[in-house]
């Protein structure tokens, strides 16, 4: 368990997720996770129904009955299974380098998964590449992009997004890469702003070369925290 709670960083960034069941009780599975300092969930199966169901419990087990067989199982994004390994044996348990390479496998299915994928013109007119931001934000329209004005309705710190409705009520998406500058950056709901549209792949409307008119009343434009501010478009 240990070795998967030094995995967790790792998986964070690789769209990858890590959850442990346990048939203690919900109590004794929070401070196990505590004590690991493990960010991903400890499920209780106080009651063996996911043992029984997954068909892991332990019949020979001599000193405390409803156990589980140690058991590791690799999913695919569709929740089917990829890979079972069977920790009855401590031998039997998979490595991280095993782990690793089972995530590769799965993750090499994606369309998306190799680099050629994203270094397309029709993907970077929608996931701007810092490059195209070197000189500072270009005159609003000089692309020939049809152009725009609304306000911010929310944007995710977190994830990098958001959504703009412009003057008609319709739903522009933004992605952080939209705003000129470099490195991180964001803005708060409620900024006006004018802003070039382009069309995804998909159809899906985007905001790019985004231009903040002016911050919601009493705030800046965008902020990190309380004490960083970007996404300001000086």
């Amino acid at each position: 368990m240990r070795q998967l709670v030094r995995f967790q960083e790792d998986l964070s960034v690789n769209y990858c997720k890590l959850v442990a069941i346990s048939a203690d009780e919900s109590k004794v599975a929070a401070a196990y996770r505590y004590g690991l300092g493990a960010s991903f969930p400890f499920l209780s199966d106080e009651k063996r129904e996911a043992i029984d169901l997954l068909g892991i419990r332990d019949e020979v087990e001599g000193e405390y009955p409803g156990c589980a067989v140690p058991t590791t199982f690799v999913l695919a994004s569709d929740l089917t299974i990829h890979k079972i390994y069977d920790g009855w044996f401590f031998v039997g348990r998979p490595t991280l380098e095993e782990l690793r390479m089972d995530l590769r496998e799965l993750m090499s299915r994606r369309k998306n998964y190799k680099y050629a994928a994203y270094n397309r013109d029709e993907i970077k007119a929608v996931v701007c590449p810092a490059e195209m931001w070197l000189d500072g934000a270009p005159p609003l329209g000089a692309s020939g992009n049809p152009t725009g004005h609304g306000v911010v309705q929310w944007f995710s710190v977190d994830d990098g997004y958001g959504v703009i409705v412009d003057d008609v009520g319709d739903s522009i998406m933004l992605r952080f890469t939209g705003i000129p500058g470099l490195g991180y950056r964001t803005v708060r709901p409620g900024t006006e702003v004018e802003y070039e549209i382009v069309k995804s792949p998909t159809g899906v409307r985007c905001a790019v070369n985004v231009q903040v008119i002016r911050g919601p009343e009493g705030k800046g434009a965008g902020s990190l925290t309380s004490g960083i501010v970007s996404g300001l478009n000086q």
